[in-house]
């Protein structure tokens, strides 16, 4: 399959529409987990969900409540932080192990703040999605901090392993 065939390709398969919500998009009102799984589902699902092995689950969220992945909710419900490190979550467990992402985490938290963090995430991913289905360069150079390079590691490692299921799926 050339380029262009590529392109063409993916984008009747709707990859194209690959989005994850910036922090400025994210619900303003706090959310209960019925709810959060519903959100994150649906931008999610089309992608890397499905009926036998969803992408989030209330018992997931719980688990990793209990295992310090992400704090706690207050009153049984949900901010934006604990949103956007669930699509973090739920994109890099496609990839990693739970305890590789709450290493990952941790280290982006100790550098960066959580809202820049999270926008970066998202922006990255959706480059290296975009550029892995449209047969395009996503090039991590060697003049980047460490951070951004291993940030754009485990995004370019996501969408390598999408690509390759959603050309197996098709076959």
């Amino acid at each position: 399959m050339g380029k262009t065939d590529n392109k063409k390709y993916f984008k009747e398969k709707k990859i194209t529409n690959f989005h994850i919500p910036r922090w400025n998009e994210l619900p303003n009102i706090d959310i209960y987990s019925d709810q959060l799984v519903t959100y994150i589902e649906k931008y999610l699902n089309p992608y890397i969900g499905s009926s036998e092995n969803p992408v989030i689950t209330k018992t997931m969220i719980n688990n990793y409540v209990k295992q310090q992945v992400i704090h706690a909710p207050v009153k049984k419900k949900y901010r934006k932080d604990h949103i956007a490190l669930l699509f973090v979550i739920c994109t890099l467990k496609q990839v990693y192990s739970i305890n590789d992402i709450s290493n990952l985490i941790s280290f982006a938290g100790n550098t960066t703040k959580l809202i820049s963090a999270y926008d970066q995430f998202a922006c990255e991913l959706e480059n290296a999605v975009m550029a892995v289905f449209n047969g395009d360069n996503y090039e991590i150079s060697t003049n980047i901090s460490i951070e951004h390079k291993l940030l754009k590691s485990v995004v370019l490692s996501f969408a390598n392993k999408l690509y390759v299921e959603k050309f197996l799926s098709e076959k």
